[in-house]
């Protein structure tokens, strides 16, 4: 008897495995030859991708799916990748002409940097969507544009101190791709080859400069803008990731970006940190209050949504600006969103490339219009609209302009005092960031002021908006800045009369 009942077991287990086995979806002879190395090699890159939807289905199965649930936006996808798993060959070996990082790899011709353009293959829309983003654009508006460019030089790389004058010098593209450049992206450049020495004997690979890198504007060795692994990391690709706030927290976080911090301290970030093991992360589309009952960074800013009858709250976009009508980080006040994600374009009434004037006059031109500022502003309501009603919502947003308003007047007092400093030989106008008085004013914007405005803009951190940083900043600082310029003042008339002795 027991003899009968252990084969039935072993039947119903081979059974089991077997019915598995046909469930998954066929790995192409490609991919199944870079797992035989790679599953001993890299066995960590390996997991990520038998964790991956990648993994698990097809590009056919895909697109069978409703226009409301599809993760593929591709309308055709190419025949030789619509019925086998999405591997490693799949993805790497892409548009292989348009890659300076293209090589022979055990007779296949791979890529080792997969780009938007390769991701674009099945994700179309989105990689359209993203490629007009600040996000896409982020290396060149930080690299292209010589006064954010001037910031990034006055902070980073070393200082040396000779008879108290101090002498700065660059920083190394190492120390650039460390510091801003790791969110804002580098740029990626084949330079030759090199061999490497592996368990599968001596292989030849492109020498690729400024790598490893992950920053959101990227600039890739096929050309294109951006990294979807910034949020999508290699090689699961998970869009439960992509949704989770800890994402978003890699750059966004205090002084100069704080809004994780404010999340964290909000009454929505309370309910997320209550429920998180709750809620659904991966349904498409993504609907409030069955799959989740408070925002994450993607509910606000990408996400499809729908309410439980099926009535769209908010389309999907992965420009991430595509809900936003007025900018909260700018440089020096807040202002309408750019027209482009490509910031170098701007210039103000100084012939700068910044989106307003030291004193606050908008760049219009280069900036949204009133009618499509009320139409982003809109789509945001309709969000927030999901779970709170009208009145709160429309209180909300009004509270959100009259800090916005208040903010930029304390900016364009620090600004003033920042004039008067020059105006009376204080500091030079050739830097306006590297002396002492100067990093007090861009203090009072880029650390004080934003940290306010996105308290206010996620509904609620008193803490960060009140005494840590926020308006306990812009005060104090403000003060600081007029001591400090009173006691200049003071000490160079006393210099001028002693001289007059």
């Amino acid at each position: 008897m027991e003899k009968k009942a252990l084969a039935f077991t072993l039947v119903w287990v081979l059974f089991g495995a077997l019915a598995a086995a046909a469930s998954e979806p066929p790995v192409s002879s490609e991919t199944q030859a870079c797992l035989g190395c790679h599953e001993s090699v890299t066995p960590g890159i390996v997991a990520d991708w038998k964790i991956s939807r990648h993994s698990g289905t097809t590009p056919a199965e895909a697109m069978e799916k409703a226009k409301s649930e599809r993760r593929v936006s591709a309308r055709n996808v190419p025949e030789n990748l619509r019925d086998s798993a999405v591997g490693c060959y799949e993805c790497h070996s892409r548009n292989t002409d348009k890659h300076t990082d293209s090589f022979n790899h055990f007779d296949y011709t791979i890529n080792v940097v997969v780009s938007p353009r390769d991701c674009a293959t099945c994700h179309p829309v989105e990689v359209d969507q993203y490629a007009g983003s600040k996000k896409a654009n982020a290396w060149g508006n930080l690299q292209n544009n010589p006064v954010y460019h001037t910031l990034v030089d006055s902070v980073i790389g070393e200082k040396s101190v000779e008879n108290l004058t101090i002498t700065s010098t660059p920083a190394s593209y190492s120390t650039r791709n460390e510091a801003c450049f790791h969110c804002h992206g580098s740029e990626v450049k084949v330079t030759g080859t090199r061999k490497v020495k592996t368990a599968m004997g001596v292989i030849e690979v492109p020498e690729l400069t400024n790598w490893p890198n992950d920053g959101v504007g990227r600039l890739n060795p096929d050309g294109t803008k951006g990294c979807c692994t910034s949020c999508h990391a290699r090689h699961s690709f998970s869009i439960q990731m992509a949704r989770m706030p800890y994402t978003c927290a890699q750059c966004h976080l205090e002084p100069d970006v704080p809004a994780w911090n404010v999340y964290k301290e909000s009454k929505h970030g309370n309910i997320f940190e209550t429920f998180e093991s709750d809620f659904n992360y991966t349904n498409v589309p993504w609907t409030v209050g069955e799959d989740f009952n408070a925002p994450t960074c993607s509910v606000c800013h990408v996400s499809l949504l729908v309410t439980p009858a099926g009535n769209v709250l908010a389309e999907r976009s992965h420009d991430f600006g595509a809900r936003l009508w007025v900018r909260l980080f700018g440089l020096i006040y807040t202002h309408p969103q750019p027209k482009s994600g490509d910031t170098t374009v701007i210039r103000n009434a100084d012939d700068l490339p910044l989106p307003t004037t030291f004193t606050g006059k908008p760049a219009s031109e280069y900036l949204i219009g009133k009618k499509e500022q009320a139409a982003r502003k809109e789509k945001m309501m309709a969000v927030c609209k999901g779970c709170h009603s009208t009145r709160w919502v429309t209180d909300h947003f009004a509270e959100m302009d009259n800090t916005l308003k208040e903010t930029d007047a304390m900016t364009l007092a620090a600004t003033k005092l920042l004039l008067r400093a020059w105006d009376e030989g204080l500091a030079d106008r050739e830097n306006p960031f590297d002396e002492a008085i100067e990093r007090m004013w861009v203090k009072q914007w880029l650390f004080y002021g934003n940290t306010a405005r996105y308290s206010s803009a996620m509904t609620g951190a008193p803490d960060y908006i009140a005494f840590k940083y926020g308006w306990w900043g812009l005060t104090t600082n403000l003060a600081d800045m007029k001591e400090v310029i009173q006691r200049g003042i003071e000490l160079k008339r006393a210099e001028k009369e002693d001289r007059k002795e």
